[in-house]
């Protein structure tokens, strides 16, 4: 089969841009598979190459092709708009594109498939840029009018998707994503490297116990009212809190010493704050997938997080979830997991084992092959 694929987010360096990664690297150890990569940046254009270098190192070349364009999205999408630089005129044989929610390609007569990892921007409408709500809701248009197979990361997520997209159940399949790949890569380097791993401590002030929580931060990751339900707490544990900021002012709520705000992290920094943390902290109050909750898992590290449907869909029983809305239900949650013994706390390792082993790469690969084969035999154009 060749599958056309879009590696363009691979610049962003965030979760889809590992997704993209991750499904890359899977769908290449399957049989009678090439991949068609189409990426496009202008700024980012160094970047995008270093990543798809990373992405496919060690795959021999006649498993794939690779076109690099240098148009900024805006450029581009007006160019797809209007028909112009089709996917078929770089790759004529292309059976079936694979595209990302942000952007959609103008072959009418080849069939589509998209990822959708949430909605959030629809449920929190408020704090996003109009044009960046617009570049979507574009986007979301496209797909239904093309009918396109819809990937939702999630039961969750598809359940968002037919309730305010409107695109028929028929077409959104759940295919779950998985951990990371560079989350064991990463690990196992550290712990080659103690005396790497020493000086990030240093770097970073990890000399008392604390409580962890990493995100971008925005409202909808209810950083006020787990500063709320920590405080109580200040005086035993840290909170420390890494992400970017964006549009959240819990900074403003105590001046505790205990409460640190440590901004972006680079991969090493974050797998060492997971691993000697006390507890993951993560009451969100929406997730299309909730990905730090594995990511806790794989350090061994005991999470306590909301629940809300993508939480409980990922996590199961191996996390202690609580009503994110009350700063209560959360200190009761920490105060119940740090206070567990011995016996309980590998009841809970051996959970989180479990949950951990329900998600690969190799199973979602297999299962957006699927989907890939749904699309064409499907398709109407």
């Amino acid at each position: 089969m060749k599958i056309g694929l879009d590696v363009s987010s691979l610049v962003y360096q965030r979760g889809v841009s590992r997704y993209t990664s991750d499904l890359t690297k899977a769908l290449l150890k399957e049989n009678d598979v090439e991949l068609l990569l189409y990426g496009s940046s202008f700024r980012q254009q160094k970047l995008l190459k270093q990543e798809l270098r990373k992405t496919l190192r060690n795959v021999m070349p006649d498993r794939y092709q690779v076109v690099l364009q240098h148009y900024p999205p805006a450029l581009l999408a007006q160019l797809w708009r209007f028909g112009l630089n089709p996917i078929k005129k770089h790759f004529q044989d292309v059976e079936v594109f694979h595209s990302w929610d942000w952007l959609q390609p103008p072959d009418k007569n080849l069939p589509l498939v998209s990822t959708i990892h949430d909605l959030a921007i629809i449920r929190y409408p408020k704090v996003a840029h109009p044009s960046v709500l617009k570049m979507h809701q574009d986007s979301w248009r496209i797909l239904r009018q093309r009918q396109a197979q819809i990937i939702a990361v999630s039961e969750a997520t598809k359940s968002d998707i037919l309730r305010y997209l409107e695109i028929p159940s028929k077409c959104v399949s759940v295919v779950h994503e998985a951990l990371p790949t560079q989350i064991s890569e990463i690990s196992q380097e550290l712990a080659n490297k103690p005396e790497l791993v020493l000086t990030i401590k240093q770097k970073l002030r990890l000399n008392k116990p604390y409580l962890f929580f990493v995100g971008t931060r925005e409202p909808r990751k209810n950083l006020a009212t787990l500063i709320r339900a920590w405080l109580p707490l200040a005086k035993d544990y840290q909170l420390v809190i890494a992400g970017e900021q964006s549009w959240d002012d819990s900074e403003k709520i105590t001046q505790n010493p205990n409460l640190r705000f440590l901004g972006r992290v680079n991969d090493y920094e974050l797998a060492v704050l997971y691993h000697n943390c006390e507890l993951f902290v993560y009451p969100s109050l929406y997730e299309g997938f909730g990905l730090p909750v594995l990511e806790a898992f794989a350090h061994g590290v005991p999470v306590v997080s909301s629940d809300i449907p993508a939480i409980k869909e990922v996590a199961g029983n191996a996390a202690e979830l609580s009503n994110p809305q009350d700063e209560s239900s959360i200190r009761q949650a920490i105060e119940k997991v740090l206070g567990e013994n011995k016996a309980d706390s590998e009841a809970r390792m051996k959970k989180m084992i479990i949950r951990l082993q329900l998600f690969n790469w190799q199973k979602t690969a297999r299962q957006t092959l699927a989907v890939y084969k749904r699309a064409i035999e499907d398709f109407e154009g």
